[in-house]
C-alpha cells in the first residue's frame, strides 16, 4: 500500500517551473529520504503533498485523499515540520503545544504524553525563543505529531543541529515506523540518507533517481576508486583538469566515472607516481555528486 502515491506533478510560479512531471511512491511505515541540492524543488514539492499547495498539473494520492480535491483532508491528517522553526518564541514549550492541541480539538492530555515521550519536561516552561537548537527541533517534532498523524512530511529536520541531537531525533523517526506511521523526509546529510529504507533524488525540479541505495548505486552504473596521496590538494587540483569527478573525503580523493577504463588507467598512471589507489564499492554520496555535477 502507498501511503503517497503522485504522478507526474507540475508547481510553477509564474515563469519558474519549480517542480516538473515528478512521481513520488511511499509505503506506509516507510522512512523515505528525499535529496537534492537547495532550491531543487523539495520544500515545494512537501507542500504539495501535504495539502499547503495545489499542484498545477499531476494527479496522485496522499493518505488515500485526492491531492487535488482533497487537501482539507489531507492537512489534519499529515505532520508537517517545516524548514525553519516557527513557533511562538514568546510562549512556553507547553504552551505552544496546548495553542497546536486547540487547533486540532485534541485533548490537552495529548500534549503531556508527547512531553513524556520526547522527554521534554525539565524544558516545558522555557520560553519556546531559548531553547537551543535541539530542543527547537524536538519542540517542532512534537507539535507535528499533535494530531496522532499516519505521515509525516519533515523539511531538512535536523538541520543546524549537533550531531547527538541529530542520532537522538532519528532514533525517534525509527520508533514511529516501526509502530505503522510514515515519514518523507528531506535532507542535506548522506549518513541521515543511508538511515532511510528508500530514498529520491530531485535536482531543478524533477526526479533523477528513485529507490533503496543500491538500486540507486546500481542505476548510476558509477565506478569509484579511492586514491591516497601526500599533497592530496594538490593532486585534486590536477584532476579537476580530467573528466571524471574528483572529491576529497577525509584523507583520500574518490575518483567517480561512469567509465571504468578511464579510471583504472588513471590509477595505473598515479600508483606509478607513488599513490596508493584502488577500487572501491560505490557509495550513495558519491551517486549524489555525480548527479549534481
Amino acid at each position: 500500500m502507498f501511503i503517497i502515491d503522485v504522478k507526474n506533478l507540475v508547481k510553477k510560479f509564474g515563469d519558474f517551473t519549480a517542480v516538473n512531471q515528478l512521481s513520488l511512491e511511499v509505503k506506509k511505515g516507510e522512512v523515505f529520504g528525499f535529496l537534492g541540492p537547495n532550491g531543487c524543488g523539495k520544500t515545494t514539492t512537501i507542500r504539495m503533498l501535504c495539502g499547503l499547495l495545489t499542484p498545477d498539473e499531476g494527479e496522485g494520492s496522499c493518505l488515500g485523499y485526492d491531492i487535488m480535491t482533497q487537501s482539507d483532508k489531507i492537512c489534519i491528517r499529515v505532520g508537517y515540520m517545516p524548514q525553519h522553526f516557527c513557533y511562538y518564541k514568546d510562549l512556553s514549550l507547553r504552551e505552544n503545544l496546548l495553542f497546536i492541541a486547540k487547533l486540532y480539538a485534541v485533548p490537552s492530555k495529548r500534549v503531556d504524553d508527547l512531553i513524556e515521550i520526547y522527554h521534554l519536561g525539565n524544558y516545558q516552561n522555557r520560553l519556546a525563543g531559548q531553547l537551543s537548537g535541539g530542543w527547537k527541533q524536538r519542540l517542532s517534532l512534537a507539535a507535528a505529531m499533535v494530531n496522532d498523524p499516519d505521515l509525516l512530511l519533515l523539511d531538512e529536520p535536523t538541520a543546524g543541529v549537533d550531531p547527538k541531537a541529530r542520532r537522538e531525533f532519528w532514533d525517534i523517526i525509527h520508533a514511529m515506523a516501526r509502530e505503522g506511521k510514515s515519514a518523507l523526509v528531506s535532507t542535506h546529510y548522506m549518513d541521515e540518507a543511508e538511515r532511510c529504507t528508500r530514498l529520491a533524488y530531485i535536482s531543478n525540479g524533477s526526479l533523477i533517481s528513485q529507490g533503496t541505495q543500491q538500486e540507486i548505486i546500481k542505476k548510476s552504473r558509477l565506478h569509484t576508486w579511492m586514491v591516497e596521496a601526500d599533497d592530496l590538494v594538490g593532486l585534486k587540483n590536477e584532476l579537476d583538469q580530467l573528466d571524471f569527478q574528483v572529491t576529497l573525503f577525509g584523507n583520500s580523493l574518490h575518483l567517480s566515472s561512469l567509465d571504468s577504463n578511464v579510471l583504472e588507467n588513471t590509477a595505473k598512471n598515479l600508483m606509478k607516481e607513488g599513490c596508493r589507489c584502488k577500487k572501491i564499492p560505490v557509495s550513495v554520496e558519491d551517486v549524489f555528486i555525480h548527479y549534481v555535477r
